[in-house]
């Protein structure tokens, strides 16, 4: 009966740390989008964004005081913010 709770002892320690190195590995976001606003933000305050496909389909905008805004990328003002900070960055690397 020793030998039985042994190998039993086993296999729970090598399923444990494998998961453990697994999670311990993976980088951690700072911020992520899980509900996203329905306003439709001035155009000029935005100076940068992320797209986000998980926990949802999401644009996290940035404004020039720093705010993380989450909207849905579907919407037509969203698409038009997108191309305006795009349009910027170019300009910019000139």
């Amino acid at each position: 009966m020793a030998k039985y709770e042994y190998n039993i002892d086993c296999l729970c320690h090598l399923s444990i740390f494998p998961l453990l190195g697994s999670i311990g590995s993976q980088p951690m976001r700072k911020l992520s989008c899980v509900s996203l606003s329905t306003q439709q933000l001035n155009i000029r305050n935005l100076v940068s964004y992320e797209k986000q496909q998980v926990p949802v389909n999401a644009i996290m905008f940035i404004t020039t005081k720093g705010i993380k805004i989450c909207v849905s990328p579907d919407q037509k003002w969203v698409q038009s913010a997108i191309r305006k900070i795009d349009q910027k960055r170019t300009t910019k690397g000139k």
